[in-house]
């Protein structure tokens, strides 16, 4: 049973998102929260396996939470968000969320992103999450770019599996690229991300586009 936290502060919405993961055999609605403060102090007294966490949210804004949820290892966080390229979706990608969805999402994407993301592979598959990507690994930032040096820790497969990551590729389709067992791709996956100290495969997907990997 995938145990889901509701961070949504529209009381019409957050009803909504509810009944639609309600609907799921798998999935059990741990809590609901109305803004960022209360999604951390529930994640905490509920732990659950991941909070569906709306950026734009009063008293802590949802990346602000998402960044306290991933760094005391709470959760993973799935991030809902009314714009594709919204500047607080990069916010949230930086802070270690697992992947984003937009508030308009039909109702089974909803389910199968929620599963999708439980299964520890993130939201990196579908085109517009891939654009998103590519967006952001193409923003200035603060300082200099990471240091290619950073990858001479990884073994060739696990360069190649970063380079997959950065093609936005499931670990199935992974597994089917490099003719490898899908197991041992995460393994691959897991091992890197340490590696690189990461939080998860979508900031290894960006580095990958940051490093031209």
């Amino acid at each position: 049973m995938i145990r889901v936290l509701v961070a949504e502060d529209q009381s019409a919405v957050r009803a909504g998102l509810v009944l639609i993961l309600r609907s799921a055999p798998d999935i059990e609605v741990a809590g609901e929260a109305a803004d960022g403060e209360e999604a951390v102090a529930l994640a905490r007294e509920l732990r659950p396996d991941l909070v569906l966490m709306d950026v734009q949210m009063p008293r802590l804004d949802g990346v602000s939470a998402t960044r306290q949820v991933v760094d005391e290892g709470l959760a993973d966080v799935l991030v809902l968000t009314t714009f594709d390229l919204d500047e607080y979706v990069f916010g949230a990608l930086r802070a270690g969320a697992s992947g984003f969805l937009l508030k308009n999402t039909e109702a089974q994407a909803l389910i199968e992103a929620v599963r999708t993301v439980a299964r520890g592979e993130g939201l990196i598959a579908p085109a517009v999450t891939r654009r998103l990507i590519a967006e952001f690994a193409a923003k200035p930032v603060r300082g200099p770019g990471p240091d290619p040096a950073v990858l001479e820790s990884l073994t060739r497969r696990e360069r190649e599996v970063l380079s997959c990551l950065g093609d936005g590729l499931s670990n199935a389709e992974i597994a089917g690229r490099l003719d490898m067992a899908e197991a041992t791709v995460k393994t691959h996956v897991s091992r890197l991300l340490g590696k690189l100290e990461l939080r998860s495969r979508v900031q290894a997907a960006v580095l990958a586009q940051e490093l031209g990997v």
